[in-house]
């Protein structure tokens, strides 16, 4: 039994590190995505093919969420005529009902729906075991194709950078028609 203790601490301590060098593949194809929206509607990330997606995922009661929000909601109301489209989904248990408090109280001039945490974790390729930092973002270029991907300790949506680093994406995305450089945060570290 004690031979097997020091293998035993090693496989645990390779699980629990393999999320720490987890990064999703990039560019990928978004695929389909949809969010379920109020009334029993849907909304498909198809739809929006041909413009710059920033599909946003949040935890309606997060602070951090929240203020990255307010940074798309400005991003959306100035780069939107220009083909820019956030979408946003809450994943927390309950998330359904409580998309309407936040859309009433934010009024982002946006579709906010909601998912289950799974479709969200395997869209994003995120391992089921490892630790979601909430919020979750991700650009996708005209042509349906993910160019970038953000949780939510990203040095990227650091409150104090988030904003100008949102518009810098973003007008890289749309001055490159779909053909823009591969971004993505660092190797996930530890709790990612």
């Amino acid at each position: 039994m004690r031979k097997s203790r020091p293998v035993l601490a090693a496989l645990t301590l390779s699980a629990l590190l393999a999320p720490a060098v987890f990064a999703g593949n990039l560019p990928r194809a978004a695929g389909e995505f949809s969010i379920d929206l109020t009334g029993g509607k849907q909304v498909k990330l198809s739809q929006f093919k041909g413009k710059v997606v920033a599909l946003i995922f949040i935890l309606t009661y997060c602070p951090h969420c929240q203020k990255i929000t307010t940074f798309l909601i400005q991003d959306q109301r100035e780069y939107g005529p220009r083909g820019f489209q956030v979408l946003a989904s809450a994943i927390e248990d309950g998330a359904a009902a409580a998309v309407p408090g936040f859309v009433q109280k934010f009024n982002p001039p946006f579709l906010v729906g909601s998912n289950r945490r799974d479709p969200v974790l395997e869209f994003l390729q995120h391992p089921v075991a490892a630790r979601l930092i909430m919020p979750q973002l991700v650009f996708i270029d005209r042509q349906g194709t993910m160019r970038a991907q953000y949780a939510g300790d990203d040095p990227f949506l650091d409150e104090a950078k988030a904003g100008a680093n949102l518009r810098a994406e973003i007008e890289d995305l749309l001055n490159a028609g779909g053909a823009g450089a591969v971004k993505k945060s660092k190797p996930r570290q530890g709790s990612r």
